[in-house]
């Protein structure tokens, strides 16, 4: 019949890995786990050593199995460049240039290092030196595809992370190439080569660099003024894409060009809309590499050789964890840093999986070989997540949390509900004008680091009640709520203000009408962020250009005086609100 539309194999695996995406990352989101895992162990289910090895027995099997492993690889490649691509949309030339020393400091003694030390010991259990160096170099190299998303880039075990995978991914190139003239059938010419791909790779970097300084923004102010999401979309696959072809054309990793092209929209006004249009994308195209990575194990396999497999997973991340550990700790990183980052990074990587495969077609290490190495590789991709908790775990407890003078006992005292930012800067206040205090925080990680940062901190959770009286908040002096939890924060006011009617409750607020909600659940004082932050910028932009102090005071006390009627009408107050600044006091 005309117009029928066939069920092809690739419209099924289609349908395998979308319906996967929607069971795994809502039911690891509810209990707390990154959905890497599940992404990988749907692999395996699905995967040809999983179901798909009884499809002949049970066809129906093909409708919830993967047909076609290979077809799913330009896809996953697509996830690792889209990663590339909005990190370099979070990073800028400026920043990538402060990170130069760790990047090419610390990143090539990493690779380096561990590369070598790996290739010296597997040369004395008998493989030939060529060939333990191809090892040694591929098991180097950690995931970026699944570390970076669980580390991001601003903390400091984000920032050693960052630059030390990198570095790892500017030497894909190289290392492939001195592997291929290493092999016994390799050519004079590859060392040649190698430095023509060079010199051709530096040229499409230049030109990428000079031609999207200039194009980028042209192109996304016309997707901007058309107002169409669709094009704005399309520019972006374009750009990345694009550049990403380029340095792939030029012999170099195509994740080279994704980055530069993300570097290039960092610095135009256009990243913020870009970043958020593509993360989708990139989320997708990700979960579809961690299901190739669960493909690709093979549980039978595992099983006939567990004592070996286990030896080596085990021998690897240890090795690299303690190494880069040192590394971090020589480099002047925190123990609490380097311990963390350390065990993040131990686990091999999907480049280790592309070097072994150059590896093998250069014959410097045999199939078996190979294939024993790869599901390592896969192994331990799999409970990466897993060592990042670990990490985190043993972080804090390397760097031990400092023990603060005894307070007086009985002393009344500010509660400080909230350990973060703002917390931390109420306690500084009140430390410098002699003020006791402490901060609770139902968060063991804010604790800790405001406990390493010299702040009276402690555990517990103000919502049930019990921690506030242990602290003895019938007396307190006041309770300061500095959580950014507009529902809670409303919820605790209301608590409190009915247990203690004549307690002092400051509470943050996000902007006006968060205020009035917050005044009519009983805060003494809600102070609206939002606004003060604007009467603030607003203050220093009219000084600045030349308005003089006066008018611009007399301006922002009218203004506040506006923002009072507003807060005493919605909050439905019988008095006006008073609402402070640096400037001056009502």
């Amino acid at each position: 019949m005309a117009g029928e539309i066939e069920a092809t194999p690739m419209m099924s695996d289609a349908l395998v890995i979308l319906g996967a995406a929607g069971l795994v990352i809502p039911i690891f989101a509810r209990f707390r786990i990154t959905p890497v895992i599940g992404f990988i162990l749907i692999g395996i289910a699905v995967g040809p050593y999983g179901l798909g090895q009884l499809v002949f027995e049970r066809p129906w099997l093909t409708h919830i199995t993967i047909t076609d492993p290979e077809a799913l690889e330009p896809f996953a490649e697509l996830g690792i460049i889209l990663l590339l691509f909005t990190i370099g949309l979070e990073l800028s030339f400026n920043r990538l240039w402060q990170m130069r020393r760790l990047v090419f400091g610390l990143g090539a003694l990493e690779l380096v290092i561990i590369g070598a030390l790996l290739a010296i010991f597997l040369g004395m259990m008998g493989q030939y030196w060529t060939g333990a160096l191809a090892l040694g170099l591929a098991l180097a190299f950690s995931s970026t595809a699944i570390v970076l998303p669980i580390s991001g880039t601003n903390s400091p075990v984000g920032r050693a992370a960052l630059s030390m995978l990198l570095f790892e991914d500017i030497m894909i190139v190289p290392i492939i190439f001195i592997l291929g003239a290493m092999g016994p059938t390799a050519q004079a010419e590859g060392w040649e080569g190698l430095l023509d791909t060079l010199l051709l790779g530096a040229a499409v970097i230049t030109v990428l660099l000079v031609v999207g300084r200039i194009a980028l923004p042209r192109l996304f102010a016309q997707a901007a003024r058309t107002k169409s999401p669709e094009l704005f979309l399309a520019a972006s696959l374009l750009v990345v894409i694009g550049a990403s072809l380029a340095t792939a054309l030029a012999g170099l990793s195509p994740i080279v060009g994704a980055l530069i092209a993300g570097l290039l929209i960092a610095e135009t006004e256009y990243h913020t809309e870009v970043e958020g249009i593509i993360e989708p994308f990139k989320g997708l195209a990700l979960g579809i590499f961690l299901i190739t990575v669960g493909m690709s194990i093979d549980l039978t396999t595992i099983w006939q050789n567990v004592g070996a497999v286990a030896a080596a997973v085990v021998g690897v991340l240890v090795f690299k964890a303690l190494v880069t550990g040192m590394l971090l700790r020589l480099m002047g990183a925190r123990r609490s840093t380097a311990a963390e980052t350390g065990i993040l990074m131990a686990s091999p990587s999907e480049t280790t999986l592309i070097v072994l495969a150059a590896a093998g077609s250069a014959l410097l290490i045999q199939p078996g070989t190979a294939q024993f190495w790869q599901i390592v590789t896969a192994i331990g991709l799999t409970v990466t997540p897993l060592l990042a908790r670990l990490g985190r775990v043993i972080g804090r407890q390397v760097e031990a949390v400092p023990d603060l003078p005894p307070e007086d006992a009985g002393e009344p005292r500010v509660i400080i509900i909230g350990a973060g930012r703002v917390g931390r800067l109420v306690a500084r206040m009140l430390e410098k004008h002699g003020k006791p205090y402490v901060a609770l925080d139902s968060n063991s990680d804010l604790v800790a680091d405001a406990k390493r940062a010299g702040i009276r901190a402690t555990f517990g959770d103000a919502a049930r009640g019990v921690a506030l009286s242990k602290l003895g908040v019938e007396d307190a002096l006041a309770v300061v709520l500095t959580m950014d939890e507009p529902v809670l924060a409303q919820r605790l006011v209301t608590r409190l203000r009915k247990d203690y009617p004549d307690l002092l409750i400051v509470a943050r607020a996000r902007d006006t009408r968060h205020a009035a909600e917050l005044y009519r659940a009983g805060a003494s004082h809600a102070v609206p962020e939002a606004l003060e932050a604007s009467l603030q910028l607003s203050e220093a932009v009219l000084v600045d250009i030349g308005v003089a102090m006066g008018p611009v005071i007399a301006s922002i006390h009218e203004k506040r005086d506006e923002y009072r009627v507003q807060i005493e009408e919605e909050g439905a107050l019988a008095y006006k609100p008073k609402l402070r600044t640096s400037t001056a006091q009502s």
